[in-house]
């Protein structure tokens, strides 16, 4: 039963991080307009104010958080929080695929190191 909590934490846990991905995504599509506008700080957050595109990122991680706080009572906050660097990985990779983002073999190579030793980690869970 304790092993099957564990594995329903760690499972939560990654979907907290596809959460919080989703909603760093959401907040970029929905700020590249005010980027390109030019319209200083005071433009970008009025133009955050009216996106839909950032309310919904905004709202995933808000979601994020009330899910977060499940798998920290059930996981050890040294075993939990690392899982937090998947985000890294998973925003890399939907920004290159989604977004047309830049890419480079540094950095597909400083993603397979934080997945590595994310795997280890949640191997000692």
């Amino acid at each position: 039963m304790i092993m099957e909590s564990k594995t329903m934490a760690l499972g939560l846990a990654v979907l907290c991080v596809l959460l919080s991905a989703g909603a760093q995504l959401s907040m970029k599509v929905g700020m590249t307009p005010a980027g390109s506008a030019g319209g200083g700080v005071g433009g970008a957050y009025a133009h955050a104010l009216t996106s839909l595109w950032v309310w919904a990122g905004l709202a995933l991680y808000g979601l994020s958080a009330v899910a977060w706080l499940w798998v920290l009572s059930r996981l050890d906050v040294s075993v939990a929080y690392p899982l937090v660097s998947l985000g890294f990985v998973v925003t890399f990779a939907a920004g290159v695929l989604w977004l047309g983002e830049p890419w480079s073999w540094q950095r597909v190579l400083g993603a397979g190191f934080i997945v590595v030793g994310v795997l280890l980690l949640a191997r000692d869970a």
